[in-house]
C-alpha cells in the first residue's frame, strides 16, 4: 500500500520541523506493516486497519486538527467506494465482544448485527419480551401476551392485563450507587444517589397526591433539566398524573398554547435561571403564561423571586415521607404529554405511556450501548423528547445521568465532561459547530468518553470527524427518529464500523421502507416506518392520529402497511444510510422541531411585511440546517433586508423560541403557489440553494 506524507505539508497544517518528520516516518512505518500484512492488492479491511492504527497510534487531541483531516484524506484515498462511505472508526474484536449487542444476540443465538435487526423486525414479540427481561422492568402483575392485534397494526395494545408503573424500574441500580452528577453554571459538581434521588422523587409524588390537583389534569415541568427537574419527572409520573414537557427557552404565548393542549392544572418551575453569565426570568414566563399554580424550585440566584399568594415553594410543596408505593397503572395510561410541531395549527399533543419508555432504555442499551455505572451526559431539556429519553436510557440500564445546568456550548460545559468522567456524549451538530469555532474543548482530556451520539440535525462530516478527534477517536452512534416514535428508527452500533455523518442500521425491533415520489422503493426518497413497534405513539390528543400518519400513505413492496415519518433517507453501499433532512414542512433549527408554520405566524405582526414563507436549507456542506424567510413587502412599504432581519429575530425570540436563528432573509414580489394555493415550499428550498453564494 503506498502512502506519502511529505513533512513539508505538516510543518504547513501546523507542527513543528521534528514532530512533522517524526510523524511522516511514524505514518510510513505502520503503512509498511499494514501492506506487508495484506496478502494481495488493497483490501477495504487493510485500508481501515491502517487509518485506525495512524489516527490511535500517530495522532491526538494536542495535534491540530488540519493535520487530523489531512491524514485521513490521505490514508482514505485508496478507500473502495462500493464497499460503503469510509470509516473513521472500527471497533476492535475486544470491543466487539464486550458490547451489549454481543452479549443479547449471544442470549437470543444470533451472531452479527444484521442477523439482529433482522429477527428483531421479523420477531417482534419474542425481542420485546426478551428486552424487558434485558432492563428487568417491574410488573406488580404480568401481561397476558407480548402484544394484542386484534384492534389493527394502527392501534396494538402493548402488554395486555398488566398492571405496572415504570419510574419503579428506574431504580434498580444499588441505593448508594451515583444516579445524577450535577453541576450548575459556576458551581462545582454534585452527586445524588439512587436512594436519594428515591427518596426525592417520592417526596414530590407525596406533594402532588395530598395537593389536591385532578388526575385528569397533567403536570407541566417548564424549566432546565436540573436534579428537580427530574424527581419532580419522576414523581409525577409515581404518582399516576402525566407530566406536561414544556421547553424552557418557549415565550409564554407557547408556554401557554401547551398548558391549555395538556390541560396542565399546575407547572413546576424555576425562579430564575442561568445561562451563558445571563439571568433568565423563568418563573416570570410561567405567570406570564396564565398557569394557574406554580411549584417554584429556588435557583439559588440572589434572593430569587417573590411569588404568587396561590403558588409555592419546592420545599414546601414536598411530602414529608420518604416512602411513597407508586400507583399502579395500565401498560397504556399516559405518563408524559410531549409536543411536536406539525405543519398547521396547533403542535401536535404525543402521549408517552408506560411502555415507552421501553423504547429509550433499548435503544440506549443496544444502539448506545449504555452499561451500570457509566456516566450519560446530553445537554437538552425536559420540554425535548431527548429529556425524558435521557432519563430513561440511562437510569434503565443503571447508569449516571449527567446534568450541566449552563450552557452547553461554553468551555465549562466542556469541563463538566472532563470532571465528571462521561463515558457517552449525546450532541447536536450545532453544538459541534459551535465548539469547533471557539475551541472550547482545546486542552482538555475526554479520555472516558467512549461514544458520542448525534440527533436533531443533519450532520457534517468534517465536523463529526473533527469532534471523534476530541476523545482519542471514538465512534459517533448518529441516531435519527421522533417524539412520536419514543426513539429512533435508524441509528448505529457499537459493533459496526462508524463513518462521519451515516447511519449503519434501521433501529432493532422496526423496519424502514424508502419510496419515490410514485411510491416505488428506491435508494432515496421518503422514510416510511413499517409498525407495530413498542414506542410508536397511537394517539394524539388533539390531532387525527391515523390522519397525520397513515392517511395516504403508500403501501410496502409486500402490501405491507405504512407509517409516514417525513424524512428524506439515502441508501448508500455497504448498507449505511444519510439523512436529508425533513420531506414535510417541519424543519429542525438547531436540533428542535419547529413547523414553517408556526415560524410564519409569529411573523404576521412585523410592520411592512404582508406574507412570509420559513425554510431551511442545507449548507452546501452539509450540517444543520440555515432558517430562511422569504418575505412580500407590504404594496408602497420601504423595506431594508438587515434591519427587517433584526426585527424578525426579535419578534422570534420573544413570541416562540430565542434558540431560533434567522440566516437570511430574502425580498420576492410574491410566493410561489400552487393551484390550490398552498405555498411551494419546496420549490423555494430549491431556489434557494442554487443561488451562489447564498447557503454557504
Amino acid at each position: 500500500m503506498s502512502l506519502e506524507i511529505s513533512p513539508d505539508t505538516l510543518i504547513d497544517l501546523g507542527l513543528t520541523v521534528d514532530a512533522a518528520r517524526e510523524m511522516a516516518a511514524k505514518v510510513d512505518r505502520i503503512a509498511r506493516d499494514v501492506t506487508a500484512r495484506t496478502s494481495k492488492g488493497t483490501s477495504a479491511a487493510a485500508v481501515a486497519r491502517l487509518w485506525g492504527r495512524v489516527s490511535h497510534e500517530v495522532l491526538s487531541p494536542e495535534v491540530p486538527y488540519a493535520v487530523h483531516s489531512y491524514l485521513y484524506r490521505t490514508v482514505l484515498s485508496d478507500w473502495d467506494v462500493s464497499q460503503g462511505p469510509p470509516p473513521a472508526w472500527t471497533p476492535t474484536e475486544r470491543e466487539i465482544e464486550e458490547s451489549n449487542i454481543a452479549a443479547f444476540s449471544k442470549k437470543v443465538g444470533l451472531s452479527s448485527v444484521h442477523e439482529l435487526h433482522r429477527w428483531s423486525a421479523d420477531n417482534r414479540e419474542e425481542f420485546w419480551e426478551e428486552i424487558i427481561d434485558a432492563l428487568g422492568v417491574k410488573f406488580r402483575s404480568k401481561p397476558s401476551a407480548v402484544v394484542d392485534l386484534s384492534l389493527g397494526i394502527e392501534s396494538p395494545l402493548w402488554l395486555p392485563d398488566a398492571q405496572m408503573n415504570i419510574a419503579e424500574s428506574c431504580f434498580q441500580a444499588p441505593e448508594d450507587a451515583p444516579a445524577i452528577v450535577h453541576q450548575a453554571e459556576g458551581g462545582k459538581i454534585e452527586t445524588t444517589t439512587y436512594g436519594e434521588l428515591d427518596r426525592l422523587s417520592n417526596r414530590f409524588a407525596g406533594g402532588l397526591a395530598a395537593s389536591g390537583l385532578p388526575r385528569s389534569a397533567s403536570v407541566a415541568i417548564v424549566m432546565p433539566m436540573t436534579l428537580e427537574a427530574v424527581a419532580a419527572y419522576l414523581g409525577v409520573v409515581k404518582a399516576g398524573y402525566a407530566v406536561a414537557s414544556i421547553a424552557d427557552s418557549f415565550a409564554p404565548d407557547e408556554i401557554a398554547t401547551r398548558v391549555r393542549i395538556a390541560d396542565a392544572a399546575a407547572a413546576v418551575t424555576q425562579d430564575l435561571a442561568v445561562r451563558a453569565g445571563k439571568t433568565l426570568p423563568m418563573y416570570q414566563k410561567v405567570v406570564d403564561a396564565g398557569v394557574e399554580r406554580a411549584i417554584v424550585v429556588p435557583s439559588g440566584v440572589a434572593e430569587g423571586v417573590p411569588i404568587r399568594k396561590q403558588d409555592v415553594m419546592w420545599d414546601t410543596f414536598l411530602g414529608d415521607d420518604d416512602e411513597y408505593d407508586a400507583v399502579p397503572c395500565r401498560p397504556e395510561d399516559v405518563t408524559n404529554i410531549m409536543f411536536s410541531s406539525g405543519t398547521t395549527g396547533d403542535p401536535k399533543a404525543i402521549p408517552w405511556t408506560h411502555t415507552t419508555p421501553l423504547k429509550c432504555g433499548m435503544d440506549g442499551h443496544l444502539h448506545h450501548d449504555i452499561r451500570p455505572g457509566e456516566v450519560v451526559a446530553w445537554p437538552t431539556s425536559i420540554g425535548w423528547m431527548m429529556g425524558p429519553w435521557h432519563i430513561y436510557a440511562s437510569l434503565l440500564n443503571r447508569a449516571t445521568m449527567a446534568l450541566y445546568y449552563g450552557a452547553p456550548g461554553s468551555r465549562e460545559f466542556c469541563e463538566f465532561v472532563q470532571h465528571s468522567g462521561v463515558a457517552m456524549l449525546g450532541v447536536v451538530p450545532s453544538l459541534v459547530k459551535a465548539w469547533r469555532g471557539t475551541g472550547a474543548v482545546s486542552g482538555l482530556d475526554w479520555s472516558t468518553i467512549r461514544l458520542f451520539s448525534s440527533t436533531g440535525e443533519c450532520s457534517n462530516a468534517d465536523d463529526y470527524l473533527y469532534l471523534m478527534s476530541l476523545a482519542g477517536y471514538r465512534p459517533i452512534v448518529e441516531y435519527c427518529g421522533g417524539t412520536e416514535i419514543g426513539g429512533g428508527y435508524i441509528s448505529g452500533t457499537v459493533v459496526q464500523t462508524a463513518s462521519p455523518a451515516t447511519f449503519s442500521t434501521p433501529c432493532f425491533g422496526l423496519d424502514i421502507r424508502i419510496l419515490d415520489e410514485e411510491g416505488n422503493s428506491a435508494d432515496s426518497g421518503e422514510l416510511y416506518i413499517v409498525p407495530p413497534s413498542i414506542g410508536l405513539s397511537n394517539t394524539l390528543l388533539n390531532k387525527d392520529h391515523h390522519e397525520v400518519y397513515y392517511e395516504g400513505a403508500p403501501r410496502g413492496p409486500g402490501g405491507e402497511v405504512l407509517r409516514r415519518h417525513g424524512d428524506e433517507i439515502e441508501r448508500l453501499p455497504g448498507g449505511y444510510y444519510r439523512g436529508h433532512g425533513r420531506a414535510d414542512d417541519t424543519m429542525n433549527i438547531g436540533g428542535i422541531k419547529v413547523s414553517s408554520a408556526e415560524i410564519e405566524r409569529s411573523l404576521a405582526s412585523v410592520d411592512g411585511v404582508d406574507e412570509t414563507a420559513a425554510v431551511a436549507c442545507d449548507p452546501p456542506e452539509g450540517g444543520p440546517s440555515l432558517l430562511v424567510i422569504y418575505a412580500v413587502p407590504d404594496s408602497g412599504a420601504s423595506v431594508q433586508t438587515e434591519s427587517l432581519k433584526k426585527e424578525m429575530q426579535r419578534t422570534i425570540a420573544t413570541k416562540l423560541n430565542p434558540l431560533f436563528r434567522i440566516h437570511d432573509v430574502v425580498l420576492v414580489d410574491a410566493l410561489p403557489r400552487t393551484a390550490s394555493h398552498k405555498v411551494m415550499r419546496r420549490l423555494l428550498r430549491d431556489q434557494y440553494g442554487r443561488e451562489p453564494g447564498r447557503a454557504g
